[in-house]
């Protein structure tokens, strides 16, 4: 049985409900956020030293404490995502000081993973050949998966904007990233937040150097969103991507045959791996509900801190 302020949790499985991480991950974590947390405290005193009228640890004692109610609470946020309101009344806070203390600790939380080494980077870089690599591992192969996913958003009041957000796909107003993972239970990169209207592969293009001798070294797996990845990045070692079924105006049999199946369900094996892990990340039901905060950075510190739970949780050091 363990207490935060008025929550009483008794086992792991409750743990996870209210945290989204187990409680030996949350002890891994607060070891290091207790240390950026005086860190950055540090930091802020140094700053504001010359102007500060009274020493540090001065004045009242706030309602969260102690660095390990305040690792709860940002948890507890990113996993059940209440209003600030709500959030607030939970932790005898007005809601605008619950919005302050969610703004001051989720980059303290990214801090804490990028320390720990799962914080997934902003992009992918191919690994660079070693030439003192021994001969037989010289041309190692690395595998990666790369895919999209799409969150809700709210409804944007004006008529640009709401062009700019609105998803064909979903038929909603979304927020979309572009997720790359190498197939074994971790998120190497995820790419910045963008509008729900900009496909999957448009974003690709923005995020991904072509020209990156290094990806003859990559085998790649994406989905039918992608056509046209193998023009615009012949540099990759393989291209992996599912067969499109022909349009009945070009083929008198538009079907695929038994071979072109069996490819697609080979393929289909390794891509789910990345399904699995943006599954992952939808636990977190301020990834899965309607994102109702109106700053893109703030939505684009969230996938990622959460990406960096992932990855802790299927223990995945990012390299």
């Amino acid at each position: 049985m363990r207490k935060f302020h008025t929550f009483t949790i008794r086992n792991d499985r409750q743990f996870i409900a209210f945290t989204g991480v187990s409680e030996q991950i949350f002890e891994t974590l607060l070891a290091e956020f207790t240390r950026c947390l005086h860190s950055a405290r540090r930091q802020k005193y140094q700053k504001n030293r010359k102007i500060r009228q009274r020493r540090p640890g001065g004045g009242r004692r706030g309602i969260l404490a102690t660095a390990e109610l305040k690792l709860f609470f940002i948890l507890f946020y990113l996993k059940n995502y209440p209003t600030f309101d709500v959030l607030g009344g939970m932790f005898d806070l007005s809601a605008s000081k619950a919005k302050q203390n969610i703004k001051k600790l989720l980059p303290i939380l990214k801090q804490v993973e990028k320390n720990l080494h799962v914080l997934p980077h902003r992009h992918f870089h191919a690994p660079a050949n070693n030439p003192k690599a021994i001969p037989e591992k010289e041309h190692k192969i690395q595998n990666i998966i790369i895919d999209a996913t799409e969150r809700p958003h709210h409804r944007p009041q004006h008529a640009r904007k709401q062009k700019n957000y609105y998803s064909g796909k979903k038929h909603a107003h979304t927020l979309k990233n572009t997720i790359i993972s190498d197939g074994d239970n971790g998120i190497i990169a995820v790419g910045p937040t963008a509008p729900g209207r900009r496909h999957d592969y448009a974003l690709l293009k923005t995020e991904l150097d072509p020209d990156q001798a290094e990806l003859s070294s990559v085998d790649v797996s994406v989905d039918l969103g992608y056509q046209g990845i193998r023009d615009r990045y012949p540099n990759f070692h393989r291209i992996n991507i599912p067969h499109k079924k022909p349009k009945k105006s070009k083929s008198s049999n538009p079907t695929l045959t038994p071979e072109q199946k069996k490819e697609n369900r080979a393929i289909s094996r390794v891509r789910v791996g990345i399904e699995h892990l943006i599954g992952d990340l939808k636990v977190f039901q301020i990834l899965a509900n309607k994102f109702r905060n109106h700053s893109i950075s703030m939505a684009d510190q969230v996938v990622l801190a959460i990406a960096g739970l992932a990855n802790l949780k299927n223990d995945y050091v990012v390299q």
